[in-house]
């Protein structure tokens, strides 16, 4: 693992002795951890690490990008084309092995075959961000196979509120001089549990291109002096009806929304990408009694559209994805066992997606995948301590139309079609220490099928910079993944401490051939689609620690933070290190609370990534510092937050290692940024 640079040296020692620290302090009595719903249908104690974004950390940490907002997250970073398209990077995994979902449902785009693709969720007006860091492949498919990113919200009401509530937020500036706005209404009728419920929300934003500190930007000439990212303005909207109808025994609903979304590609200076989805979901429960205790569903049907615009206004290139999904839980009723108590869940999933690409820069045919799956996860109490197990099986079809007839340059060949029969186990331990401490493991062997674009690309990926390559003879990528966990919890304080290993029987990759392929005047280096063994191997640490102020300021609550994640990974069969990982990490911050006023510093340093594959470069290491002010007003009936944030107060120039190599050098981390907003709680 590489260096830090010798001014955040500190930052890591510290942050690791903070958390470290906490083993030998004095026992707090335990306080209830976050409870996470995303993969845990049992709503037993997680054996898989497992972070929740929510209230007022989520106002303060919104991006304008999923990925971006993530990224302050043990073992999470963000895939950076640019400030529009960011994708999160979990364990050192991305693209189709991290499971983007909205309210447990499939999020449909195409932000997992391009990097300069944006992911079609808005965060500005979800109210709950759920990450599950490891393989969550037995719940959600082989697509999870390194994580899952599930956004909550209320569009679909799941309780019955009578009256009137809502929020409304503005925020501006930050380093793209951003205006943007949000408004998010709940209302219902009825007494007890039986009655109706709505949900509306509108939200907007409007940026200009991300400043930076300066920096040599690339160009055709060589290069040029920049104070901002080129072509990385971009503005959205979006917006959503539904509404829950509530009866004694369950709930069902009905949701729409459309979102909007015009951003610059930041690779190309005069291309744009215009892009659009919508979606119309349906989800409820059941309470029974008898066998079944309870029956839960979901289903949607996505249409995502988006045309990527040259400098004239031509279309380029148009993607279109159609997907239907849905889901069906049902818990059957505790059983006691010589053992303990026995609980447990059974479901159903499927999914369908017809994807095509029409255009000069298409590198992939129009394909259609059938994916259903059936699942099962038992839960035994054994007093203080649980053991899950779980087994899923899948069925996966893709197929591709291979060239249209008129072709004018076949590259796909004829049509043709490819069948899985994906498998996924787990098993997992949590078992309570004493005192506050409690030990967790799982061990996982998952299974996924190839994506459309691993078996059937052929072409220029502009993104990229590289001709890309499928191989349709690919086979399933299998993995092996041991995960121990150990956390502390106190009233104010805790530490919580991972390490995995993840080893891949066929870990799909996008390797260098030693090609390279004339088009239109210009040399791209060939990369193809290939099953290699691999090894991940990572540790996550992070904590927090009350500390003591009665004393001296009375009123006055501190606390310590401290955060530390690595990952390295390679090809076993090489040792060439597997691309676009995230350096170590490490964070030391100061939480202050004082009545209604609350402020947060933040030392961030990152460490110089070398280790990178045969033509890649290597990712200066670098160091920042952040500060957040906070306000609270609470009057009858409202409550109002405001807050004002300055970001790489140090205008610290800073490069992301785990963006893709053509896009690296373009577009820097934003450069120092004030930004403030306010929120309208009612």
């Amino acid at each position: 693992m590489s260096r830090f640079p010798f001014a955040w040296r500190p930052v890591v020692l510290a942050s690791s002795c903070l958390c470290l620290s906490l083993a030998q302090a004095q026992t707090q009595p335990e306080a209830l951890d976050k409870v996470v719903v995303t993969g845990n249908p049992l709503r037993g104690t997680l054996s898989l690490p497992a972070d929740a974004l929510e209230g007022d950390a989520l106002v303060l940490q919104r991006s304008n990008n999923l990925g971006d907002t993530l990224s302050g997250m043990p073992g999470v970073s963000a895939s950076n084309f640019g400030p529009n398209a960011s994708r999160p990077v979990i364990r050192g995994l991305d693209g189709d092995r991290v499971r983007i979902l909205s309210n447990a449902g499939a999020s449909v785009d195409a932000s997992n075959l391009s990097f300069d693709h944006a992911v079609a969720l808005d965060p500005l007006v979800v109210d709950r961000i759920e990450v599950l860091r490891g393989p969550a492949a037995l719940l959600y498919g082989g697509n999870a196979l390194g994580g899952v990113v599930n956004l909550l919200d209320n569009r679909i009401p799941t309780t019955l509120t009578p009256g009137l509530t809502g929020a409304a937020e503005l925020r501006l500036g930050g380093a793209s001089r951003e205006r943007s706005g949000a408004l998010v209404l709940d209302g219902g009728s009825g007494r007890g549990n039986t009655g109706w419920g709505w949900h509306a929300d509108l939200a907007g934003r409007d940026a200009g291109d991300q400043r930076t500190p300066r920096f040599d930007s690339p160009t055709d000439a060589g290069s040029e002096a920049r104070h901002s990212v080129r072509n990385s303005a971009g503005r959205s909207q979006a917006g959503a009806l539904g509404g829950s109808l509530f009866f004694g025994s369950g709930r069902v609903g009905l949701s729409v929304d459309d979102t909007h979304n015009t951003y610059g590609v930041t690779a190309e200076p005069d291309v744009s990408i215009r892009m659009q989805r919508q979606r119309l979901a349906t989800a409820g429960e059941w309470s029974g009694t008898g066998l079944i205790s309870k029956i839960s569903w979901q289903a949607s049907r996505n249409r995502y559209e988006h045309q990527e615009l040259e400098g004239d206004g031509a279309v380029g290139t148009t993607f279109k994805s159609r997907g239907s999904d849905g889901r069906v839980e049902a818990t059957h009723t505790p059983v006691a066992t010589v053992l303990g108590r026995l609980s447990g869940v059974v479901g159903l999933q499927w999914e369908q997606l017809d994807f095509s690409a029409l255009g000069e820069e298409a590198f992939v045919p129009s394909t259609h995948t059938r994916q259903s799956g059936v699942f099962a996860l038992e839960q035994l109490d054994l007093g203080a301590a649980q053991l899950t197990a779980g087994l899923r099986q899948e069925s996966v079809r893709v197929r591709s139309e291979g060239d249209a007839p008129d072709a004018q340059e076949p590259k796909f060949g004829p049509a043709q079609s490819r069948s899985f029969k994906p498998r996924s186990l787990a098993l997992g331990l949590t078992a309570p220490l004493g005192q506050g401490w409690q030990f967790s493991t799982n061990l996982s062997r998952s299974e996924r099928a190839p994506a459309y674009y691993e078996l059937y690309a052929n072409g220029v990926h502009v993104a990229t910079g590289n001709v890309e390559r499928g191989d349709a003879s690919l086979g399933l990528e299998r993995a092996r993944s041991l995960d121990l966990g150990l956390k502390w919890e106190g009233v104010a304080s805790h530490v919580h401490l991972n390490v995995y290993e993840t080893r891949f029987d066929r870990y799909i990759a996008l390797a260098a051939t030693g090609e390279s392929l004339d088009d239109t005047g210009e040399r791209f280096p060939v990369y193809a689609f290939a099953g290699v063994p691999a090894r991940l191997r990572g540790v996550e640490l992070e904590g927090r620690w009350a500390l003591p102020t009665a004393g001296w300021a009375p009123g006055l609550k501190l606390a310590l933070l401290g955060q530390l994640d690595a990952v390295r990974g390679e090809q076993q069969d090489t040792g060439e290190p597997l691309p676009r990982l995230a350096p170590l990490r490490a964070l030391l911050g100061l939480d202050a609370q004082w009545g209604a006023w609350t402020s947060r510093l933040e030392l961030r340093g990152t460490a110089r990534q070398s280790r990178v594959p045969v033509l890649d470069t290597p990712t200066a290491g670098s160091g920042t510092w952040r500060l957040a002010l906070t306000r609270q007003w609470h009057q009858p009936g409202f409550d109002v937050l405001g807050y004002l944030k300055l970001d790489n107060g140090g205008d610290r120039l800073a490069y992301n290692a785990t963006a893709v190599a053509t896009i690296r050098a373009l577009a820097p981390q934003p450069g120092r940024s004030v930004s403030a907003g306010v929120q309208l709680r009612f």
